[in-house]
């Protein structure tokens, strides 16, 4: 696939850039040479080859899912301006 001038306009009309004439004739070899790279990669056989989301292997630390500072809703209420029932209690707002 080639880039040709009016190509490089209509991307740009697309992507709401403008472009002048200098910059077109400069955007146009650049793209058919990121193309060219693009088709020089799917020429690369990947058969076999896992998906991978970065480069190095990392493992989740994965730790037990416990409860470690329950049972202190007096202590946080006394912080509270409010507490009714034992919930944080708040001005009501009604437009």
């Amino acid at each position: 696939m080639s880039v040709d001038a009016a190509t490089v306009r209509h991307i740009a009309r697309l992507a709401r850039i403008a472009v002048s004439d200098a910059e077109v004739a400069a955007l146009a070899p650049e793209l058919n040479n990121n193309l060219g790279w693009n088709e020089q990669l799917q020429e690369v056989d990947v058969a076999g080859i896992e998906p991978m989301t970065a480069v190095i292997p990392n493992a989740l630390r994965l730790r037990d899912d416990l409860v470690t500072d329950g049972g202190i809703r007096d202590d946080i209420l006394a912080n509270a301006p409010l507490a009714e029932h034992g919930f944080f209690a708040v001005p009501k707002v009604i437009e």
